[in-house]
């Protein structure tokens, strides 16, 4: 059981903290009330930051056979003295709201779309695949309104936009889309960071093995390690050497150990550099030292009793390192339950893509995800693609998380049929991205949060803010070079995939 930390504060200070700092939203509670799992009370409340936005009302719509004055809304913002349209409001006003908005409007019908891009107000989505017949009644651009939502989608579009309010006192060609400020956001999380690291006993950490000797012995968690071979020069071109990738695992230990221990390895080793040839090694019997945990397992393959070599401290995670292995490839489970991973995983393998063609599948299956109030996190792969997580809490089989994840993968596929492809065979791909809903399987392993990739200029996997994830994205923006500096600005944004994940059956009566 993991308990957060709780403030006695006002709900109404908090709150705002919260929005400032880009989060969904608090918890609230009575200070004296109990906890009754699987029930809801009014002693604890979710309650959602919203974010809010100066619009400008471009037009109404009417659904056929509506009573109402109108239906929604249509609003924009003022982009490079283009109207671009930014959804639909069809929430937070009553009747009597409805005709004082109406009766503003009447000198200001107009024959055609004031939007650069004219809205297709009938298009189906996801949920209504079949919406109302509505429709457009067109306006010159020159009533503001103020609405509250939740976010824009990757397309530009608000999402759950709801109104509250005229704003004559407003110019609608000053009514330009706001960035929210993130200052506020770094700061919050450079403490966080500061804070995993002292809780590691790690304040200051700079490196573990001197610049001088080629072999060396360290005492960690109380085990002694020989590091040999370190002036051995692993990535050629940037003179990265072995010494550098211990050097990295033992700072950033702190941050990637928690998706680690536990958890049985799928050692890939690189014992000459990225250049030299590798292997995989997934039996350790007979070969670790006796302090490192193993796990036991039967290999249907050859019928054989093995061991899987087991993360449970710093020690285990060097001791790897210093066998050669860049990149640290853990288990989706942990060996107390390791039929039951604590995370689903949609991994974005591209072929014949742009990285653009990534990240707008990446923003896709985020919009997917959100629709069905399924949290999601991403991170660079490291090499080429994006992986996404979603917290599973150990609660349910690999087989579940797997089908869980054709769901999503297949719905992507659909929104994205031109350069996305769901088929498990590279000759019947034709180039096109892979949606790989099969990670999700007993035994198989993608590159950890943190972890160095085997690939020139020393590149990580890293973790990313939603907002982060859009045209400009780059792979080499995150390398073993800046990795620690990048972390003590963001802190783990990682932290909630461990969380105790969502409820698929909820999820599935929704899909349903």
């Amino acid at each position: 059981m993991r308990l957060s930390e709780s403030f006695r504060e006002s709900a109404e200070k908090f709150l705002e903290v919260a929005r400032r700092l880009g989060l969904e939203g608090i918890v609230a509670k009575r200070s004296d009330s109990l906890y009754y799992p699987g029930e809801r009370t009014r002693e604890w409340l979710k309650i959602k930051a919203s974010l809010r936005q100066e619009v400008i009302i471009g037009g109404y719509t009417r659904n056929e056979n509506s009573a109402k004055p109108f239906s929604s809304l249509l609003v924009g913002v003022m982009e490079n003295g283009k109207l671009v349209y930014t959804g639909k409001v069809g929430t937070g006003f009553d009747v009597k709201t409805q005709k004082e908005i109406l009766s503003k409007t009447k000198k200001l019908v107009a024959k055609k779309s004031p939007f650069s891009t004219e809205p297709d107000i009938n298009k189906p989505s996801r949920f209504r695949p079949d919406p109302p017949k509505a429709t457009a009644t067109w306006l010159r651009p020159e009533l503001v309104c103020e609405v509250n939502f939740t976010e824009f989608t990757a397309d530009g579009v608000m999402r759950h936009p709801s109104f509250v309010g005229m704003r004559d006192d407003k110019a609608a060609g000053e009514v330009v889309r706001e960035i929210p400020e993130k200052k506020e956001r770094k700061a919050a999380a450079k403490g966080t960071a500061a804070r995993v690291l002292k809780k590691a006993g790690a304040k200051v950490r700079k490196t573990l093995l001197n610049p001088s000797e080629d072999t060396q012995v360290k005492k960690v968690n109380g085990h002694e390690i020989k590091f040999s071979n370190l002036g051995k020069v692993f990535w050629p071109a940037e003179r990265f050497t072995k010494r550098d990738l211990i050097n990295y695992y033992y700072k950033l230990a702190p941050f990637i150990l928690p998706y680690l221990k536990g958890r049985p390895q799928s050692m890939n080793r690189f014992p000459n550099g990225i250049n030299g040839k590798s292997f995989y090694q997934k039996d350790v019997t007979g070969k670790a030292p006796a302090w490192v945990d193993t796990y036991l397992y039967h290999s249907e393959a050859d019928q054989r009793d093995k061991h899987f070599l087991v993360c449970s401290n710093e020690a285990t995670l060097l001791y790897m390192a210093s066998l050669g292995c860049i990149e640290i490839n853990p288990w989706s489970s942990t060996v107390e339950k390791p039929g039951h991973p604590d995370w689903c995983i949609i991994d974005l393998d591209p072929d014949k893509n742009t990285f653009e063609q990534v990240i707008r599948a990446a923003q896709v299956t985020r919009e997917i995800l959100t629709d069905l109030g399924v949290p999601s996190y991403c991170k660079t792969s490291g090499s080429s693609g994006l992986h996404i997580y979603i917290p599973l809490g150990a609660k349910y089989t690999y087989g579940e998380s797997k089908e869980f994840a054709r769901v999503i993968a297949t719905r992507v596929h659909k929104e994205l049929p031109a350069f996305t492809s769901i088929e498990r065979a590279v000759r019947n791909r034709g180039g096109k991205m892979y949606i790989d809903f099969l990670q999700n399987r007993p035994q198989a392993t993608v590159a950890a949060p943190y972890s160095v990739r085997p690939k020139p200029g020393a590149t990580v996997s890293m973790p990313l803010h939603w907002d982060e994830v859009k045209k400009g994205l780059r792979m080499s923006d995150f390398t073993m070079a800046n990795a620690m500096s990048r972390l003590r600005e963001t802190g783990d944004l990682f932290s909630p995939v461990l969380g105790k994940g969502v409820n698929l059956q909820k999820i599935i009566k929704h899909l349903t």
